[in-house]
């Protein structure tokens, strides 16, 4: 098993191939959303693509290392346990873990000069705990998968 997720997702000749797959965790979970408040996220989600393509790509790639140092924790204790996957770890610990994660967009909310993302962040900070809280099973999985390759290979 590998020593690390920053050994496994930061190695430069596999950071791209995860940073897409993350991208198209956050488009599987958005497509998944449903009610008023999933027609939000998906309004929302839509036009910000279509303002800018890159944009979710390029906000994971920025703050890629930050989610990964807030995983390393789980992924030592998952080790640790020596039992059943990853993914079910982080399900397991999915109110500690969605708080880590969301913790480095917190920091970059806190630490922006304009007003309004921060006020808009802060407003829609308590529903993204429970999206978080949902990708959880596929974030496992992708991260199983990349560690799977690193393994193999």
């Amino acid at each position: 098993m590998a020593d690390s997720l920053k050994d496994v997702l930061l190695a430069p000749e596999r950071r791209p191939e995860v940073i897409k797959d993350v991208e198209a965790l956050v488009d599987a979970e958005v497509a998944e959303k449903s009610g008023v408040s999933g027609l939000a996220v998906k309004s929302g989600y839509a036009l910000i693509k279509k303002v800018n393509s890159s944009f979710v790509s390029d906000a994971v790639d920025s703050m890629f290392e930050k989610f990964v140092e807030r995983l390393e924790p789980f992924y030592a204790d998952f080790k640790a346990s020596g039992s059943g996957s990853f993914a079910d770890h982080l399900v397991g610990n999915s109110s500690d873990v969605a708080d880590a994660l969301l913790g480095v967009t917190d920091e970059r909310s806190a630490g922006s000069r304009r007003e309004s993302v921060k006020k808009v962040y802060n407003k829609l900070r308590p529903q993204a705990k429970k999206h978080v809280e949902d990708a959880l099973p596929r974030l496992g999985a992708l991260i199983e998968k990349h560690i799977a390759a690193v393994n193999a290979g």
